[in-house]
Protein backbone atom coordinates (compact mmCIF):
# COMPACT_ATOMS: atom_id res chain seq x y z
CA UNK A 1 0.00 0.00 0.00
CA UNK A 2 1.51 3.31 -1.03
CA UNK A 3 1.01 6.01 1.55
CA UNK A 4 1.26 9.64 0.60
CA UNK A 5 4.86 10.66 1.06
CA UNK A 6 6.06 7.16 0.20
CA UNK A 7 8.86 7.01 -2.34
CA UNK A 8 9.69 4.45 -4.98
CA UNK A 9 12.57 4.06 -7.41
CA UNK A 10 12.48 5.90 -10.69
CA UNK A 11 10.73 4.23 -13.57
CA UNK A 12 7.20 3.47 -14.55
CA UNK A 13 7.51 -0.18 -15.40
CA UNK A 14 6.29 -3.04 -13.24
CA UNK A 15 8.55 -4.45 -10.59
CA UNK A 16 9.40 -1.09 -9.06
CA UNK A 17 11.09 -1.13 -5.70
CA UNK A 18 8.68 0.37 -3.21
CA UNK A 19 10.28 1.94 -0.16
CA UNK A 20 8.02 1.48 2.88
CA UNK A 21 8.45 5.04 4.16
CA UNK A 22 5.31 5.10 6.33
CA UNK A 23 6.43 2.02 8.29
CA UNK A 24 10.05 3.16 8.52
CA UNK A 25 8.94 6.56 9.80
CA UNK A 26 6.63 4.96 12.38
CA UNK A 27 9.48 2.73 13.52
CA UNK A 28 11.81 5.73 13.75
CA UNK A 29 9.31 7.66 15.89
CA UNK A 30 8.84 4.66 18.19
CA UNK A 31 12.60 4.16 18.49
CA UNK A 32 13.18 7.82 19.37
CA UNK A 33 10.40 7.84 21.97
CA UNK A 34 11.79 4.72 23.65
CA UNK A 35 15.40 5.92 23.54
CA UNK A 36 14.48 9.30 25.02
CA UNK A 37 12.71 7.52 27.90
CA UNK A 38 15.84 5.42 28.60
CA UNK A 39 13.63 2.61 29.92
CA UNK A 40 15.44 -0.42 28.52
CA UNK A 41 18.72 -1.14 26.77
CA UNK A 42 18.15 -0.75 23.00
CA UNK A 43 19.62 -4.21 22.44
CA UNK A 44 17.04 -6.00 24.64
CA UNK A 45 14.04 -7.98 23.46
CA UNK A 46 11.87 -5.83 25.72
CA UNK A 47 13.02 -2.72 23.83
CA UNK A 48 12.19 -4.41 20.52
CA UNK A 49 8.74 -5.34 21.85
CA UNK A 50 8.14 -1.75 22.93
CA UNK A 51 9.40 -0.35 19.63
CA UNK A 52 7.29 -2.72 17.54
CA UNK A 53 4.14 -2.15 19.61
CA UNK A 54 4.61 1.60 19.46
CA UNK A 55 5.48 1.55 15.73
CA UNK A 56 2.31 -0.44 15.04
CA UNK A 57 0.31 2.10 17.01
CA UNK A 58 1.86 5.03 15.14
CA UNK A 59 1.50 3.34 11.74
CA UNK A 60 -2.07 2.13 12.22
CA UNK A 61 -3.28 5.37 13.82
CA UNK A 62 -2.12 7.35 10.78
CA UNK A 63 -5.39 6.97 8.88
CA UNK A 64 -4.54 9.72 6.38
CA UNK A 65 -1.09 8.40 5.52
CA UNK A 66 0.37 11.86 6.03
CA UNK A 67 2.22 11.73 9.34
CA UNK A 68 4.90 14.38 9.23
CA UNK A 69 7.39 15.52 11.84
CA UNK A 70 5.23 18.42 12.88
CA UNK A 71 2.21 16.20 13.47
CA UNK A 72 4.02 13.86 15.86
CA UNK A 73 3.47 16.12 18.86
CA UNK A 74 -0.22 16.51 18.02
CA UNK A 75 -0.62 12.72 17.88
CA UNK A 76 0.96 11.93 21.26
CA UNK A 77 -2.36 12.11 23.13
CA UNK A 78 -4.00 9.82 20.57
CA UNK A 79 -1.19 7.26 20.87
CA UNK A 80 -1.33 7.55 24.65
CA UNK A 81 -5.05 6.74 24.66
CA UNK A 82 -4.61 3.83 22.21
CA UNK A 83 -1.88 2.24 24.35
CA UNK A 84 -3.63 2.76 27.69
CA UNK A 85 -4.06 -0.27 29.95
CA UNK A 86 -7.86 -0.43 29.68
CA UNK A 87 -8.00 -0.26 25.88
CA UNK A 88 -8.51 -3.29 23.58
CA UNK A 89 -5.26 -2.61 21.70
CA UNK A 90 -4.86 -6.15 20.35
CA UNK A 91 -8.34 -6.11 18.80
CA UNK A 92 -7.77 -2.61 17.41
CA UNK A 93 -4.53 -3.76 15.73
CA UNK A 94 -6.27 -6.78 14.18
CA UNK A 95 -9.16 -4.63 12.88
CA UNK A 96 -6.85 -1.97 11.40
CA UNK A 97 -4.57 -4.58 9.81
CA UNK A 98 -7.58 -6.31 8.25
CA UNK A 99 -8.93 -2.99 6.93
CA UNK A 100 -5.56 -1.97 5.46
CA UNK A 101 -5.10 -5.42 3.91
CA UNK A 102 -8.55 -5.24 2.30
CA UNK A 103 -7.77 -1.76 1.00
CA UNK A 104 -4.45 -2.90 -0.47
CA UNK A 105 -6.10 -5.88 -2.17
CA UNK A 106 -8.93 -3.73 -3.53
CA UNK A 107 -6.61 -1.07 -4.96
CA UNK A 108 -3.89 -3.46 -6.07
CA UNK A 109 -1.24 -1.09 -4.70
CA UNK A 110 2.06 -2.41 -3.35
CA UNK A 111 1.83 -3.22 0.35
CA UNK A 112 5.45 -2.95 1.50
CA UNK A 113 4.49 -0.93 4.60
CA UNK A 114 1.77 -3.35 5.49
CA UNK A 115 4.07 -6.35 5.05
CA UNK A 116 6.55 -4.91 7.55
CA UNK A 117 3.75 -4.04 9.96
CA UNK A 118 2.38 -7.59 9.64
CA UNK A 119 5.83 -9.05 10.33
CA UNK A 120 6.15 -6.91 13.45
CA UNK A 121 2.67 -7.97 14.59
CA UNK A 122 3.49 -11.66 14.03
CA UNK A 123 6.66 -11.28 16.10
CA UNK A 124 4.76 -9.53 18.90
CA UNK A 125 2.08 -12.24 18.98
CA UNK A 126 4.29 -15.31 18.56
CA UNK A 127 7.25 -14.35 20.73
CA UNK A 128 7.03 -14.85 24.47
CA UNK A 129 9.32 -13.13 26.93
CA UNK A 130 9.97 -14.09 30.54
CA UNK A 131 8.58 -11.33 32.72
CA UNK A 132 7.67 -10.69 36.34
CA UNK A 133 4.29 -12.16 37.23
CA UNK A 134 2.31 -9.05 38.09
CA UNK A 135 -0.68 -11.21 39.08
CA UNK A 136 1.27 -13.17 41.68
CA UNK A 137 -0.07 -13.12 45.22
CA UNK A 138 1.78 -10.44 47.23
CA UNK A 139 3.99 -11.98 49.89
CA UNK A 140 3.70 -15.39 48.22
CA UNK A 141 7.37 -15.61 47.36
CA UNK A 142 10.50 -15.28 49.41
CA UNK A 143 12.29 -13.13 46.80
CA UNK A 144 12.48 -9.39 47.29
CA UNK A 145 14.65 -8.32 44.36
CA UNK A 146 13.55 -7.68 40.80
CA UNK A 147 15.03 -10.93 39.49
CA UNK A 148 13.91 -13.07 42.42
CA UNK A 149 10.11 -12.83 42.13
CA UNK A 150 7.79 -15.17 40.24
CA UNK A 151 8.08 -15.07 36.44
CA UNK A 152 5.73 -16.02 33.62
CA UNK A 153 6.06 -16.30 29.84
CA UNK A 154 4.20 -13.36 28.33
CA UNK A 155 3.44 -12.47 24.68
CA UNK A 156 5.87 -9.75 23.60
CA UNK A 157 3.08 -7.29 22.82
CA UNK A 158 1.88 -7.46 26.44
CA UNK A 159 5.30 -6.24 27.59
CA UNK A 160 5.90 -3.85 24.72
CA UNK A 161 2.61 -2.01 24.93
CA UNK A 162 3.02 -0.67 28.48
CA UNK A 163 6.66 0.12 27.73
CA UNK A 164 5.58 2.17 24.70
CA UNK A 165 2.84 3.86 26.73
CA UNK A 166 5.34 4.85 29.41
CA UNK A 167 7.79 6.14 26.78
CA UNK A 168 5.07 8.43 25.40
CA UNK A 169 4.33 9.66 28.93
CA UNK A 170 7.99 10.42 29.57
CA UNK A 171 8.34 12.29 26.28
Amino acid sequence: MLHRGQESTEGTGGGELVVPMAWLYAEYIADELLRSGDLMPPTSFEFRAGRDALALTVFLADTEGELSGIQVVSQLENWLSLTAYDQPWQEWVCERMAALTAEAVATGEPAADLELAAAAWRWLEETELLAPDLNAVPGGGAGVGEDEGPKVWTPAWQLGLPLGHLAIHLF
